[in-house]
């Protein structure tokens, strides 16, 4: 028998228990998290509620409650709640697929046994083409036979809520506590559910996902990204993203950088975006990366190099984009390219980020050939890869005379017609 309020959250992490598990508490569903962490199952099972501080001008406080955790280890505990739940969701970070693909593929396997009809299952990963990824997973973990297609309905999203880290000292005073912005919108494929789509405020279906979700790539990651790399050469000393973009040079850039997105994103999907819609969602983001109170570092934003800056993600994955849809010089992607190279921002305890810190010891290196072959994997196979590692090696060059005379990069790049 479903439970026609109860929605399982795969991860009570900061986007589970800030985006998804507020979303569908707050329209009246029990909210069952699955997690691994021993102190946030102890503590939302003993307090059954959790907070959210609202860093945004004006602040709030969200309580949530009506909430529960299952440990992630007790995998035919975790699978009966999916066998029996309205729905489903999963916020546990690319890597971390793997380890939960199979108690949703024996959850799965409960479900239809017991005749409770298609799981839809809500995918708030970044990554591109979720649902193929999780669709193989759970083959490979599925009986011969098993009905998938029917079983499953997996609901690709596009998540643009931005969730700072978390203090150690407020994680450690209260470990559910979670800031988050005000924005609380999560688009989602309409084409991915298998039962009627919920109704719950906030979720926002769309036709054509994949329109939504290279315009979160290529936008909203590609300026965060952006901000971050050119901050930390043009600001020496920045830590937060809201000084990234106080900045007049760094926030000028960064818009262009999102604007030759912008251009592509109305060429590749005309019935999505067009002039008017693209700048008020980069003056949007701008925005909402100026956010003092939010405390969102640039650290968190630009770390994480070899994924960042790797051939289908936020930066290389946008200007090849950008050259494919008739943006010939895609400059101010170009340069933060270059400038990630040149990104070293710490934690608060002075540390990189680990493989940040394999990076600038194995890759950097090598040069910038290794870099644009090795990390970004552009080869000499097509003309627009052939285009990008030129514009790539330009700005590089570029950024490395600035620095020789100690001029700003910036000032220089905006000053071309």
């Amino acid at each position: 028998m479903i439970h026609k309020k109860k929605f399982v959250q795969v991860g009570a992490g900061n986007i589970g228990r800030s985006f998804l598990g507020q979303l569908f508490s707050r329209a009246g569903f029990e909210v069952v998290f699955i997690d691994v962490d021993d102190v946030l199952v102890e503590e939302l099972n003993k307090r059954r509620a959790y907070t959210i501080e609202i860093r945004d001008d004006p602040p709030d406080t969200i309580h949530i409650q009506n909430v529960r955790a299952v440990h992630g280890r007790d995998v035919e505990a975790c699978a009966r709640e999916l066998a029996d739940c309205r729905l489903a969701g999963t916020a546990v970070g690319a890597k971390a697929i793997p380890h939960v693909l199979p108690t949703i593929a024996r959850g799965l396997q409960l479900r239809w046994a017991a005749g409770n009809g298609p799981l839809d299952i809500i995918i708030a990963e970044n990554i591109h083409n979720g649902a193929t990824v999780f669709s193989e997973g759970l083959k490979a973990l599925l009986p011969p036979g098993f009905p998938l297609d029917e079983a499953v309905g997996l609901v690709e999203t596009s998540i643009g809520k931005m969730v700072p880290i978390m203090p150690e000292e407020v994680r450690r005073r209260d470990p559910l506590l979670v800031y988050a912005e005000a924005f609380n919108t999560l688009i989602c494929d309409a084409r991915g559910f298998r039962n009627p789509i919920p109704d719950v405020p906030g979720l926002e279906p769309k036709a054509n996902m994949r329109a939504y979700v290279d315009r979160k790539l290529f936008v909203h990651n590609l300026g965060h990204a952006c901000c971050a790399y050119y901050a930390f050469l043009e600001i020496p000393g920045a830590v937060y993203v809201w000084e990234a973009v106080g900045n007049p040079l760094v926030r000028e850039a960064v818009r262009r950088a999102m604007w030759e997105s912008g251009r592509a994103l109305i060429g590749a999907y005309p019935e999505e975006f067009n002039e008017a819609n693209i700048e008020e969602h980069i003056e949007d983001l701008l925005r909402r990366f100026a956010n003092r109170a939010l405390g969102d570092t640039i650290y968190r934003v630009g770390r994480d190099l070899p994924r960042k800056l790797s051939r289908d993600d936020r930066l290389v994955g946008a200007l090849l984009f950008d050259l494919e849809h008739g943006v010939s010089e895609p400059i101010f992607t170009a340069h933060g390219i270059a400038a990630g190279f040149l990104f070293r921002a710490t934690d608060d305890t002075g540390r990189l980020f680990a493989p940040d810190e394999i990076f600038a010891r194995e890759d950097f290196p090598r040069g910038i050939d290794h870099l644009l072959s090795e990390v970004c994997g552009l080869t000499l196979s097509t003309p627009e890869e052939q285009r990008a590692r030129r514009l790539i090696t330009i700005a590089w060059q570029h950024i490395l005379a600035a620095k020789h005379t100690g001029r700003s990069f910036l000032s220089h790049l905006l000053d071309q017609p």
